[in-house]
């Protein structure tokens, strides 16, 4: 019989030479998501939980609140081709540095809040940072790494950070909640926010590889011999095997499939942007706290992180536009719910199950579908200019449900139309269908 020693010993050696097997861009899914976690939690999910606040601070109206997070999406609109051009030309790793130091510095900025102006001019320092060094950088480099599994990559990358998010929200409310003045509070809470961010900005990007074929690897960690393979076992069996091509920007822009997912992202987004904005405040309206709020956040959270890996597994395995339409209608049923539906916690929780469904199963395919629809070359400057007509209808949302709040006394109406325009969001989706690369007829004369 082994010894002790011996069987620890041959256990330390296989183990040792699976993480010699294991493709690294695997080692990037949990570095994608503690980077999200970083970039966007604070940011975006935890944002109404910051409004309640700054509302309570300084006695800011809803649509003045609402526009901060509007102003944000203007730089993304004016911005994001210049950082989907920075992203194919520099690389993930060199944006995503420089984006969470400018990150962290407008956390700094917004710890010292004294004026409506100052708290816009934060947003846009942090927003800038955040286009820069989280979802456009990190997806460009997933696509990079990832072609068979890109959805299911993405997916669990999404997940992971959506993990910490359960977390991070409602200690975020726990530190910041006004009704507690023995809290720390959000000016030291985001001042803390923004120092951690910096520090963690080096030790993050280290560990971040741009693209396969810098190391000599291709993606999936597929080999040509095995690729070689795989083709002649299709061959064989008659399965197609699409060729994927790389779309310049020009011929990407003439396919009617890029406006499509443009649009149906936009009007699916504004709706989940007005709620990370807006749920918290009216949950307070009608008289909960404001830690029973950011639960509520907390289990949409929840559900979107499993059903990110389902989106993903889904993505792999069907045509993605019929899989984004389902998964929108589902957020769009969650949202019409909560609009029309009894004002009490189980509908509360209804619409979160619904809504982290919808959100979670169609975020990694609304990126992943880009990557199989217009290749890998020029993903960044692609996605980078996707943004603009998406950015629009992204800075409308929010401050429409301000406005409408600050006009009516509640939110309803603008939940129901936000509800509406998801569904058309998802039938965007539907006919988003995969275009045809010019050399595809080239390669197939017949």
């Amino acid at each position: 019989m082994e010894s002790a020693q011996a069987l620890f010993q041959n256990a330390k050696n296989k183990l040792g030479n699976r993480r010699k097997n294991t493709f690294y861009g695997w080692y990037l899914v949990p570095v994608f998501g503690a980077v999200m976690l970083v970039a966007t939690t604070p940011l975006f999910h935890a944002m109404g939980i910051w409004a309640v606040a700054m509302e309570r601070a300084f006695g800011w109206n809803r649509t003045q609140l609402s526009l901060a997070l509007s102003f944000t999406r203007v730089e993304g609109g004016i911005l994001g081709p210049v950082e989907g051009y920075l992203v194919d030309r520099f690389g993930t790793k060199r944006m995503v540095l420089i984006g969470m130091i400018i990150m962290g510095c407008g956390w700094i900025v917004f710890s010292r809040i004294n004026h409506l102006l100052i708290f816009y001019f934060s947003y846009l320092v942090i927003a800038l940072g955040q286009g820069l060094g989280s979802w456009l950088a990190l997806n460009t480099m997933m696509n990079n790494w990832f072609v068979r599994r890109r959805s299911f990559a993405m997916g669990l990358s999404n997940a992971l950070s959506r993990f910490g998010a359960l977390f991070l929200v409602p200690l975020l409310a726990w530190l910041v909640d006004p009704d507690f003045l023995d809290r720390p509070g959000w000016s030291l809470t985001a001042f803390i926010l923004g120092i951690v961010t910096i520090l963690l900005a080096l030790p993050l990007t280290s560990l971040l590889r741009n693209k396969p074929e810098d190391y000599g690897l291709l993606p999936d960690g597929d080999t040509e011999e095995g690729i070689e393979r795989r083709n002649k076992e299709a061959l064989i069996s008659g399965v197609t095997i699409e060729q994927e091509y790389d779309f310049t920007v020009s011929q990407a822009l003439r396919a009617p499939a890029f406006w499509f997912i443009s649009l149906g992202h936009g009007f699916t987004s504004m709706v989940l942007l007005a709620f990370m904005l807006h749920l918290a405040p009216m949950m307070t309206d009608q008289g909960y706290s404001l830690q029973t709020a950011a639960f509520v956040v907390s289990a949409y959270t929840a559900v979107s992180m499993v059903f990110q890996l389902v989106g993903g597994y889904v993505g792999d395995r069907m045509p993605k536009n019929v899989a984004l339409m389902m998964f929108t209608l589902c957020q769009a049923l969650g949202v019409f719910i909560l609009t029309f539906g009894p004002s009490n916690l189980f509908a509360a929780y209804g619409f979160a199950l619904l809504f982290g469904i919808g959100f979670g199963g169609r975020n990694p395919i609304s990126s992943s579908i880009r990557g199989d629809y217009f290749g890998r070359k020029n993903y960044g400057k692609i996605m980078g200019i996707s943004q603009v007509p998406m950015n629009v209808l992204l800075l409308i949302g929010p401050v429409f449900a301000g406005v409408m709040r600050d006009s009516t006394g509640t939110y309803q109406t603008a939940f129901a139309v936000l509800g509406v325009l998801a569904v058309i969001g998802g039938f965007c989706f539907l006919f988003a269908k995969k275009p045809a690369h010019p050399d595809a007829y080239i390669a197939n004369p017949n």
